[in-house]
């Protein structure tokens, strides 16, 4: 045992000899040179680096916050083959047989200009609403084709109804669905610098709700309670709000129904 502790004393002592060796070296070829500054030599200033918005990847273009922006994808017709045939008596007594359409996969958007179309002002509304308000905005009624328009709700006031045209939007925002004031609120800020548009009046025309809608010269806002406005696409709970387009800005025209755009304004697939 005495011999192991003798021998491990003599390795490790070589082993620090060395070290102190090659230390000894290291220090030895060291070669140290002063630098020298000119007195007329100026220290250039460092601008302290500017801060650059991170551009956005590709799959980031279509989200606006946390949610996807609303295109007129959202817009599709919510009409089904699988609904059941339902019956309406009409004023005069009569019984007639409703037949839903077959949905957004048998029959396009409105065509315009050989492209489907929704007006860009309900779209850039409700993108607007939903960056505002950080919460969802939930689509109940876009687009109808003349069938499910007719199957959803058959009265009389509704066969001129501007969602066969495109230019007619039933929504709520999701978390703010008892708060419907604050986003007509929201709609009219919207305007409020725009000279042009930017006026809201309130109409006593409209007879079919409680509370007078607002209009300016671009569009018209209906706010349905809870107990107005229900049909096959408004079946849920809240109050909800309904756009109209009343102008087309970039066509200087009044925005109207007609049966020719709403019966064949669309394709058939």
């Amino acid at each position: 045992m005495i011999l192991l502790y003798l021998i491990m004393i003599v390795l490790f002592g070589c082993s620090g000899l060395e070290e102190s060796q090659q230390e000894k070296m290291k220090q030895n070829n060291v070669v140290r040179e002063k630098i020298f500054r000119k007195s007329g030599d100026n220290f250039y200033a460092i601008q302290a680096p500017a801060q650059q918005k991170r551009e956005r990847y590709p799959w980031e273009e279509n989200y606006e916050g946390s949610f996807a922006k609303i295109t007129k994808e959202y817009f599709r017709c919510k009409g089904s083959s699988s609904s059941p045939i339902k019956t309406y008596t009409t004023a005069k007594q009569d019984v007639v047989h409703l037949i839903d359409c077959r949905g957004s996969d048998h029959h396009s958007l409105p065509i315009v200009q050989e492209k489907e179309f929704v007006y860009p002002i309900l779209i850039q509304l409700l993108n607007y609403i939903q960056t505002r308000t950080g919460k969802k905005v939930v689509i109940t009624c876009g687009h109808r084709c003349p069938a499910h328009n007719n199957y959803s709700d058959p009265s009389p006031a509704n066969q001129s109804s501007k969602h066969m045209i495109g230019a007619e939007v039933d929504f709520y925002v999701q978390g703010m669905e008892e708060q419907p004031e604050e986003i007509v609120k929201l709609l009219i800020q919207f305007y409020e610098n725009d000279k042009e548009y930017g006026k809201f009046l309130r109409s006593q025309e409209h007879k079919s709700t409680v509370i007078a809608p607002w209009y300016n010269k671009e569009v018209l806002v209906k706010l349905y309670l809870k107990h107005e406005g229900r049909d096959i696409d408004n079946r849920h709970p809240y109050p909800y709000i309904s756009l109209q387009v009343r102008y087309d800005r970039e066509r200087k025209e009044k925005v109207g129904f007609s049966f020719e755009k709403a019966q064949n304004g669309y394709q058939r697939h």
